[in-house]
């Protein structure tokens, strides 16, 4: 697997900042916090990422599934909001019930769901997708598709591209798809907006990373779906109370460029998570200088 370290990956997101959603100008210091405990008065609505804020890579963050819980048995709104496109639902579901979590279906909104509205049926077009080797393509299914893999001619036929999940792009399929697009440019849906993603060791490749390449190499802006852009909190509100206004929702993640400008982006709260995921090990007051983008809480852990 292919890895960026942190540093890497923020300037990676700091290259690609003219494609995402301006940040809103603090007008205060980050009030710190030990864990998501201590915000339990201020919010009714607490929207988690995924890697970095609940396990990074197959694990658990320590403590985290209990104070989840916790949260839960108090009677707050909890929901799941990750870019982790390239899994099912019913993937997703049955790794946090391993992981010790307690998630319902409408409790976890991805930004596959935000691109799968998107798309709707697809009746009449022929789609090309971007979907890692053995995982289903689930409601992608019934589109008139062919999964991008080795094969050039794969690449001629579709009149528009997902980008859903790459863990097992290549380099040799970045090229076919770019050249694709050289020749004849098609629009591109892009499931998951993150560049990188923390695991156990170093950052993974995600499909930001692939989608601003190509938009670098052939001058083709991709339509994003997921943090930090508004359609995947559309889908989160809605999953809400009427009763519950911005004000009482927070959003914990661990990444500046996603978590944070996409919580700014909603109008809702955001909160930092420093010691795990994304700035783990990192000074995250250089961070946010260095990005200009800043959170409402900072958070050791969650």
């Amino acid at each position: 697997m292919t890895t960026m370290t942190a540093q890497e990956a923020l300037a990676a997101y700091e290259a690609a900042r003219h494609r995402l959603p301006d940040p809103v100008t603090a007008t205060s210091a980050p009030r710190r916090v030990d864990t998501l405990a201590g915000l339990a008065r201020d919010f009714d609505a607490f929207f988690l990422d995924a890697f970095g804020v609940l396990n990074v890579g197959e694990t658990a963050i320590p403590g985290v599934p209990d104070r989840i819980a916790a949260l839960q048995e108090m009677g707050k709104r909890v929901l799941v909001v990750s870019n982790a496109a390239g899994f099912p639902q019913d993937r997703l579901l049955e790794k946090y019930a391993r992981l010790g979590y307690d998630f319902a279906d409408d409790d976890v909104v991805t930004s596959r769901k935000a691109l799968a509205a998107a798309v709707g049926a697809g009746t009449g077009r022929r789609w090309g997708l971007m979907v890692s080797d053995g995982m289903p393509a689930a409601e992608f299914d019934a589109l008139d598709h062919v999964r991008l893999r080795d094969d050039a001619a794969a690449y001629e036929t579709p009149d528009i591209f997902l980008m859903i999940g790459s863990a097992t792009w290549t380099e040799t399929r970045q090229t076919l798809l770019e050249e694709a697009l050289i020749a004849r440019p098609r629009p591109v849906f892009v499931g998951n907006p993150d560049i990188v993603a923390p695991r156990e060791k170093g950052f993974s490749l995600e499909p930001g990373h692939f989608a601003h390449r190509l938009a670098d190499r052939t001058g083709i802006t991709p339509e994003f779906f997921g943090k930090p852009f508004a359609n995947i909190y559309d889908i989160a509100f809605a999953r809400l109370s009427a009763d519950i206004p911005k004000s009482r929702i927070l959003m914990v993640g661990d990444s500046l460029h996603t978590d944070i400008l996409g919580a700014q982006t909603a109008g809702v709260a955001s909160a930092l998570v420093t010691d795990y995921g994304f700035l783990a090990g990192q000074d995250p007051a250089e961070a946010m200088a260095q990005t200009g983008i800043t959170p409402d809480f900072i958070l050791p852990s969650p």
